[in-house]
Order: C-alpha cells, then sequence, then structure tokens
C-alpha cells in the first residue's frame, strides 16, 4: 500500500489535528531527536548519536528519515571527502520546542509527585 495512504495527514483521516501531532512525533525518539537538535541548531550524524547513546543506528537513520519526509528537520550534505551531513530544525520544526519544553516540565512535575507520593 502506498505510505501516502497509511499517513493520516494526506488521507485526513483524523479526529482532531492532536492526533496528526501524535502521529508525527510518535516513537520513542523523535521528540529527543527534535529537543537535541534545538539544543545544538546544527549537529552531524555522529554527534547526534552520542547524545542519544541507547537508539541503534539503524533506529536513528529512520527517525530522521520521517523527521526530514514530514519537513521538521533540514539535511545538509556537503560535498566533501569523507562527507559530511549536518541536520537541524526547520522552520516548522522549531515550532515545536515550546510544546516539547511543556513536556519537559509537566514531565518534571510528574516525576516529582510520583517521587513523594
Amino acid at each position: 500500500m502506498p505510505k501516502d495512504r497509511l499517513n493520516k495527514v494526506s488521507c485526513n483521516n483524523y479526529r482532531c489535528e492532536i492526533e496528526v501531532t501524535l502521529e508525527i512525533l510518535s516513537g520513542k525518539w523523535k521528540a529527543l531527536i527534535i529537543w537535541n537538535l534545538n539544543l545544538h541548531k546544527s549537529i552531524r550524524y555522529n554527534e547526534l548519536r552520542r547524545l542519544i547513546p541507547e537508539i541503534t543506528q539503524k533506529m536513528l537513520s529512520q527517525q530522521l528519515k520521517d523527521l526530514e519526509q514530514n519537513g521538521l528537520v533540514n539535511r545538509i550534505v556537503y560535498n566533501e571527502v569523507p562527507p559530511r551531513v549536518e541536520y537541524s530544525l526547520t522552520e516548522i520544526g522549531e515550532e515545536l520546542i515550546p510544546i516539547l519544553e511543556l513536556m519537559d516540565k509537566w514531565g518534571k512535575l510528574f516525576v516529582d509527585n510520583f517521587k513523594h507520593s
């Protein structure tokens, strides 16, 4: 089945836009990748891999590809030997940062309350 038929945005198969946001950010790693790209503005693949050591190379590559296809991440390939590739957030990707900041704040409150209950 073509990928766009599985994508809720392209087929208008969603109940509300929150569902779209959750689909775009779904998975364990995408929010962490976006968070780190924001902190470092522009970063190479291996640097990103060092910042998230638990992620496999295959998973990081796939998640970056998905984020790039959704227009959240820029991938710039420099014509050098050896080749250099850098990743950064697009403008629409940067729009997610306030949401992630609120998620970070909420997570800290939740953990703090959980420890005291």
